[in-house]
């Protein structure tokens, strides 16, 4: 591990801690520009998500309708009920995105497998850059207003299901990470770069949470595209077991 993913551990509350904990839940807010262009506005509006640590799972409810949750794991995605009959499900469900562009609607699946793999990669950050077969070096400094970030890239192996394979996360002095970028590539082969601001940092059992995410387009110059939101994400009545 490279010293600035030592600190950036220690600031978010430190593998030993982590590693006595299982799972999150939390209580999501979401927002932004991009569900009304896949056709699924206010699906995501107020839900609970729950994800496991140390595999790649995710299950959000209620989704789509009361009694309804989703399941998702890299290979697999479904919707089925609280006591856990299958409703409709899908192996594989990377694939169905084969050939779609930034104006392709989704179905029900494609949005749970999305939402799923997406809030289980923001909520295990930073402990997932761990993860077996993970890669992490450090970059050159990024100055931003009156920032200066250290900046780490992470590239996830095969078998997570994340938006991209490279990251690029941006570290402040403290530790905390304030910024990540990476490409959808489930939104197809025009999807821009996105700028992911990562804020409202608070201690929860011992391990730092953000609960305040805006993701905007990069723009030539790397910087964000500030007027755009694509997905806004706020959380509360965050807990671990």
């Amino acid at each position: 591990m490279t010293d600035l993913l030592n600190r950036v551990l220690a600031a978010y509350g430190g593998l030993d801690r982590w590693n006595e904990l299982t799972s999150l839940s939390a209580r999501v807010r979401g927002g932004g520009g991009l569900w009304a262009l896949k056709n699924q506005e206010g699906v995501l509006d107020d839900v609970v998500t729950r994800v496991d640590l140390h595999r790649q799972f995710a299950s959000t409810s209620p989704f789509g309708a009361p009694g309804v949750r989703s399941s998702v794991t890299a290979g697999r995605v479904a919707l089925e009920t609280e006591a856990g009959v299958v409703l409709e499900e899908r192996s594989q469900p990377r694939r169905s995105f084969d050939g779609h562009d930034l104006t392709t609607p989704w179905d029900r699946l494609q949005l749970a497998y999305f939402n799923g793999y997406a809030m289980w990669t923001y909520l295990t950050e930073p402990f997932s850059f761990t993860w077996p077969g993970t890669r992490v070096e450090e970059l050159g400094a990024w100055q931003e207003d009156d920032h200066t970030w250290r900046r780490l890239k992470v590239r996830f192996p095969d078998g997570l299901a994340v938006h991209s394979e490279d990251n690029l996360y941006y570290v402040e002095e403290s530790g905390l990470i304030r910024r990540h970028d990476y490409v959808s590539e489930v939104l197809g082969p025009d999807a821009a770069p996105a700028a992911h601001y990562i804020d409202g940092h608070e201690e929860v059992q011992g391990i730092v949470v953000p609960t305040r995410r805006r993701i905007h387009p990069v723009g030539p110059d790397g910087h964000a595209v500030e007027e755009t939101v694509i997905v806004s994400i706020d959380l509360d009545e965050i807990k671990f077991a």
